[in-house]
């Protein structure tokens, strides 16, 4: 297949197998100029080790970014906000962290006047639409190439050939082709295995969090600050999103929070499944959750619960930068005004649980929850409510009644 000439790419480049494959595949394929696109989101890799790896490959221009703060506060924030959580499990680790990576990648190729930009999602995957929905969302007049829907390999093991046969260095073997997806807020982990369902995951793969098992024995507290839904201080001590996150993380690891096992719908049609650790999200989606019930109207607690569901699907989707997903997060933070308190929660050995709330905020009234006596309620008043609300059964029932 001839492609038509392309002067310059700007490549996500991740230092991975794939992303190393699919930049020298480029240069041989389009002839063109790349330049290379390395987001920190707080994977923990020797980002300028990659950039150097890259230099190697011929690349003579690599961004590498540290974007943590930005990442955290403005991207997986607003999500926690929403308690965003897919199929009733999933924190959406990589789903977010796609959206900022595109953008910033589609802002490089407009600075450097490229035609195209390139990723390494493969064509079975949702990874591609959320980059690819970002790509025309906010810079519709690039070129998008993808390799995986290109090239006549069908296969990591072919892949892991291909490096071997161009001196591309990669750590992936062909005894452990995991693909491995790491970022401050999470770790995925899917390939090998994994692929089979009944098979339980190695506990060698996991790098966030230690086994349950393997925990202390002793539980851990933790008090959360938050402030109109954003968590700001851990145990009193105020911290900036990316390093309060980071922090949870810490703790969360050490006592086995966080670890998710999914068989998930995909967006491309089918079933796939991930192993995710989570630390630092999980207790911050409990605390979040815990204050919630104590500041928050039940009318616009509910309501805003309903939307959930949506919330959750269009950032798995990969439609962040859409005009739904932007509506459902102005709902969403309108809701959040006076979620401001301290939660505090308790890690134990892979289960963290809400162990107490208080807010200035809090909308619990002990005179009139209390089953002691009080003179706030009537408990009277309960009767004509019940008869008001049971109505419509009750002229249901006697219709049937009657016909019977």
């Amino acid at each position: 297949m001839k492609h038509k000439p392309i002067k310059k790419i700007v490549l996500a480049y991740s230092g991975g197998l794939d992303t190393s494959v699919i930049l020298k595949w480029l240069q041989e394929t389009y002839q063109a100029e790349i330049i290379a696109f390395c987001a920190d989101l707080g994977q923990g890799e020797d980002l300028q080790a990659i950039k150097a790896k890259a230099q190697s490959l011929g690349v003579k221009k690599v961004y590498v970014e540290d974007l943590r703060e930005t990442f955290v506060k403005d991207y997986v924030l607003p999500m926690l906000r929403g308690n965003a959580m897919y199929e009733g499990c999933y924190l959406l680790g990589t789903s977010i962290a796609r959206p900022l990576i595109a953008r910033r990648q589609a802002e490089i190729a407009l600075k450097e006047g490229a035609e195209a930009v390139s990723h390494g999602a493969t064509g079975k995957g949702n990874d591609q639409v959320r980059f690819e929905v970002t790509y025309q969302a906010l810079a519709p007049n690039l070129k998008i190439i993808a390799p995986w829907r290109e090239w006549a390999m069908r296969s990591r093991r072919e892949l892991i050939e291909y490096a071997d046969r161009h001196g591309i260095p990669v750590t992936a073997t062909k005894a452990k082709p995991y693909s491995m997806d790491l970022n401050l807020f999470h770790v995925s982990y899917e390939g090998g295995i994994l692929e089979d369902p009944w098979e339980s995951p190695p506990d060698e793969i996991f790098q966030m969090t230690v086994s349950p098992e393997k925990a202390p024995n002793k539980p851990l507290e933790v008090e959360i600050d938050y402030e109109a839904g954003n968590p700001v201080a851990v145990d009193g001590k105020r911290m900036s999103p990316a390093t309060l996150l980071a922090h949870l993380n810490k703790l969360g690891g050490a006592h086995g929070i966080g670890r998710v096992d999914l068989v998930e719908n995909r967006y491309v049609g089918m079933k796939s499944r991930g192993v995710y650790e989570t630390p630092g999200g999980t207790i911050l989606h409990v605390a979040h959750r815990g204050l919630e019930s104590l500041t928050m109207d039940r009318e616009v607690l509910h309501l805003r619960d309903s939307l959930i569901p949506r919330f959750a699907d269009l950032i798995y989707n990969g439609y962040w930068f859409s005009p739904e997903r932007e509506m459902l997060q102005a709902a969403i933070d309108e809701a959040q005004k006076d979620v401001s308190g301290t939660a505090r929660v308790k890690l134990y050995k892979g289960s963290c649980t809400l162990a107490g709330r208080k807010s200035k905020n809090s909308l619990y009234r002990l005179d009139i929850a209390t089953f002691e006596e009080d003179d706030v309620y009537n408990q009277k008043d309960a009767e004509g409510f019940i008869r008001l609300n049971a109505l419509r059964l009750k002229i249901r029932a006697q219709r049937k009644k009657a016909s019977s």
